[in-house]
């Protein structure tokens, strides 16, 4: 998905910047770069791929090679960034955050309507970054720029600019579907996806932007050039699986969703009478579904255990290569056995969600081959039926490669999908019909998924401000 953090003070913000930009790392694998702008030097920029290396080992050096009273920096899952450029409305560094789903319609009218250019990446791709800097030039100023950016965009836009008068203007998507949060401490301010980033620093908390709420920030304090808007939609998924677990997003801290989604499950099993009696652990699996199993522990009564520890020390997320397979054999490398916890054990295990069951069924089979006895499987998400247009997360080439609509259409062929709804709730026929076809497929003596009601009490927000598509396809 990615993250990006940026700071602007009296005295010399990298420092800031590459510490804030690296508690970003869980976000994005791909691209990591920072910009800043200094009184001597100009914009200065730099850039490396964090495919194979963490974002702290490739940009150890950026002391040397910057400097800078305002800065900005990004880890990023799609195109290199931040960029800078000289245009009508100034000189300027820019990095955004979300994802172009009218990529194709924007550039064609970009170009019938300036005649102008646009520099293409290997392949003739375009950057991302850049479209929307070109979107924002249309414009005579950067508010009404980034007004115009965020009204074309049919997606998820959240942008954040160093200035030539080194100020930082920073605009959360229109729909606020990611958090951006500004940070004060006594010599300059901040602005960051992650609230624990700039605790971290020692910033503390100074405001939290509204939804298309853009903000310009200098040394001297926050202005507002454009309130926020009522129309709140922000990714339920942050809290059961993107979220770093100290993070708070609109006063939530992502840890304590996670327990209270894991005790709502249990409490769910016990009412309907779903919970295995002979389980002799709950597990979660890692990482972010630990904090879940936890709460299911707390709330059933079953005692919590460690079945397997991943071995994190190179490979630190599982998804880190391109190729699907290579994701599967680093993620069946990274799992170490506690055997005495596994054989003859009968586990019930909580996922963060289920979204291929690729990973997971291997998973299943590597604790079966260590001598499980049972594998029961819980998602800490409700059924997802929907690729994510909105953000990184469960983007497929086709709904398709979902384990929910593949096993639906297996089951009743494309009439099914008509019938979403019934096979989402576990307690209508279709439901169990799904549930029972998925655990025969990945091999779990029982599967049970978390209702939205569920996830949205565990949230603690209204549900007409959280973004559910991934489970229900409602905007």
């Amino acid at each position: 998905m990615g993250g990006f953090f940026g700071a602007v003070g009296k005295n010399d913000v990298i420092s800031d910047v590459f510490f804030g930009t690296d508690y970003h790392s869980h976000l994005g694998t791909k691209q990591g770069g920072m910009a800043a702008l200094n009184s001597e030097l100009g914009f200065q920029r730099v850039i490396h791929s964090i495919k194979n290396t963490p974002f702290r080992t490739k940009f150890e050096n950026v002391f040397n090679e910057m400097a800078g009273k305002a800065a900005i920096g990004i880890i990023s899952d799609s195109d290199p960034q931040p960029l800078l450029f000289r245009s009508s409305i100034g000189t300027f560094a820019i990095c955004i955050i979300g994802i172009i789903n009218n990529k194709d319609e924007l550039i064609n009218k970009y170009f019938n309507y300036t005649k102008g250019q646009l520099g293409a990446m290997t392949g003739g791709a375009i950057n991302s970054t850049e479209l929307v800097a070109a979107l924002i030039n249309q414009r005579d100023n950067f508010l009404d720029g980034i007004s115009f950016a965020q009204e074309e965009v049919k997606g998820t836009l959240s942008i954040l600019i160093v200035t030539e008068d080194g100020k930082l203007i920073a605009a959360r998507d229109k729909y606020g579907r990611i958090p951006v949060l500004v940070g004060k401490k006594d010599d300059g301010y901040c602005v960051s996806f992650e609230s624990f980033a700039y605790l971290k620093l020692g910033y503390d908390d100074y405001k939290e932007l509204g939804p298309g709420e853009i903000v310009r920030i200098g040394v001297d304090g926050v202005t507002v050039l454009s309130p926020a808007k009522k129309k709140k939609r922000i990714c339920a998924f942050l809290w059961s699986y993107y979220g770093y677990p100290t993070s708070c997003y609109e006063g939530k801290n992502v840890e304590v969703m996670r327990n209270i989604n894991g005790r709502i499950m249990a409490e769910n099993d016990m009412k309907n009478g779903t919970l295995p009696e002979n389980v002799d652990y709950v597990s979660g699996v890692p990482d972010s579904g630990t904090p879940h199993a936890i709460g299911y522990a707390n709330g059933s009564g079953k005692p919590f255990a460690r079945p397997f520890i991943k071995y994190t020390q190179t490979w630190l997320r599982s998804f880190m290569p391109s190729d699907q397979g290579d994701r599967n054999t680093i993620a069946k490398m990274k799992q170490i056995p506690v055997r005495e916890l596994i054989h003859g054990k009968n586990l019930l295990f909580v996922d963060d969600s289920i979204v291929r069951g690729t990973q997971l069924k291997e998973t299943v089979d590597f604790l079966y081959s260590n001598g499980a006895n049972e594998v029961h499987m819980r998602s800490a998400c409700p059924p997802i039926m929907f690729g994510c247009k909105f953000l990184n997360f469960s983007r497929s080439t086709s709904d398709m490669e979902l384990i929910t609509r593949n096993t639906i259409v297996a089951l009743e062929g494309e009439e099914g999908l008509n019938h979403i709804d019934e096979y989402a709730d576990g307690s209508t026929e279709r439901g169990k019909k799904m549930r029972e076809a998925i655990c025969e497929s990945l091999h779990f003596k029982s599967l049970e998924f978390q209702t939205l009601s569920g996830v949205v009490e565990a949230i603690g927000i209204d549900e007409d401000e959280l973004c559910t598509y991934c489970w229900n396809g409602k905007e």
